[in-house]
């Protein structure tokens, strides 16, 4: 009798046991309420590592092509690491674009449009934000619907008034729609400052108007130091797209086609006719450069893309930090 006692009593030690490493791989692999599941965890760092992949793998795609000479690209056995570091087709594609040049111009051109632009979006948001005044719905509907309809639309419209006005080939086919909020993407930048401003505490307002602060003391004392992150985030983004815009720097601020053709450019430009670039740099300079392939391509995309790149690491914290407190989810 003590004896089947004993063997009860073990086999029901054991299925408690049992169930207790079960319940414990369980919670492993599924996780508990403070705790994330194994589970979990390889799924989201699966796709982190696919997303991640899609978007480094043309970047590291153009890095590798970019130092390959002319032997390794005919060379079928070396797809990503090549025999040697070739710096020279850096220094081609740097040479044909005028680097330096077109460098300091995509600077002024994108920064320059960007600074009127924060400025102009921020009065114009606040505005909207802080004082109800007839017609408001209806200009909120069409600044909406400015920003649905799609640029090409506007474009011929756009361009005969800046012909009449004559502002293409200058940079003030840039300065002077930017300052009457709507440069590049304006609208998106207004509604960012207006949904920003509308979050601000009444209170602030109150206080500073019954210290004696008028509406514009309390939009400089006040809402622009608050509007920091808005102001950051702002800048970022239309500072990018300002960059990344070749077509309307060509016609409007290049002024290609036109007759009025100025002398500013940008890096993007210079890419975007990067071939008929390089072939003009070999007619007009004694110098020769090595005939141009894929690498010397890649060289120059990358050029274009690499001041944008180092502006990132440098402002990623701040830049992320100021998304979240302005609430943006997406583009």
């Amino acid at each position: 009798m003590k004896l089947e006692m004993s063997k009860n009593i073990a086999t029901i030690a054991r299925a408690k046991e049992f169930e207790r490493r079960r319940e414990k791989i369980v919670k492993f692999l599924k996780g508990t309420n403070d705790r994330e599941g194994f589970i979990h965890r390889v799924f989201r760092y699966f796709l982190l590592i696919i997303i991640g992949f899609i978007y480094l793998y043309p970047l590291l795609y153009m890095i590798s092509t970019s130092l390959m000479s002319l032997d390794d690209l005919l060379d079928v056995s070396i797809n990503w690491i090549p025999s040697e570091f070739y710096i020279d087709n850096y220094v081609n594609a740097a040479k044909a674009m005028d680097f330096w040049k077109a460098f300091l111009d995509s600077i002024i051109i994108a920064g320059v449009p960007t600074l009127i632009q924060v400025a102009s979006c921020a009065v114009i948001g606040y505005g909207f934000a802080r004082f109800d005044f007839k017609g408001k719905r209806l200009m909120m509907l069409i600044l909406i619907f400015s920003f649905i309809l799609p640029k090409q639309v506007t474009m011929m419209p756009t361009y005969q008034l800046y012909t009449k006005l004559g502002l293409i080939g200058s940079l003030n086919a840039f300065n002077l729609s930017a300052l009457f909020g709507q440069g590049l993407n304006a609208q998106i930048f207004i509604l960012i400052f207006y949904q920003f401003f509308r979050q601000m505490p009444q209170s602030l307002i109150e206080a500073a108007q019954i210290d004696g602060a008028g509406n514009i003391r309390t939009f400089l004392r006040i809402a622009v130091p608050s509007a920091a992150p808005a102001i950051l985030v702002v800048f970022l983004f239309s500072f990018v797209w300002y960059w990344n815009e070749s077509y309307l720097t060509s016609m409007f601020v290049t002024g290609l086609g036109s007759g009025r053709t100025s002398q500013w450019t940008s890096l993007v430009v210079e890419l975007k006719n990067f071939e008929d670039i390089y072939a003009q740099y070999n007619r007009n300079n004694q110098e020769q450069l090595r005939n141009i392939n894929e690498s010397i391509k890649m060289a120059g995309t990358f050029l274009s893309i690499l001041p944008l790149l180092i502006m990132y690491v440098f402002l990623q914290k701040y830049f992320v930090e100021s998304v979240d407190r302005t609430g943006i989810t997406g583009e």
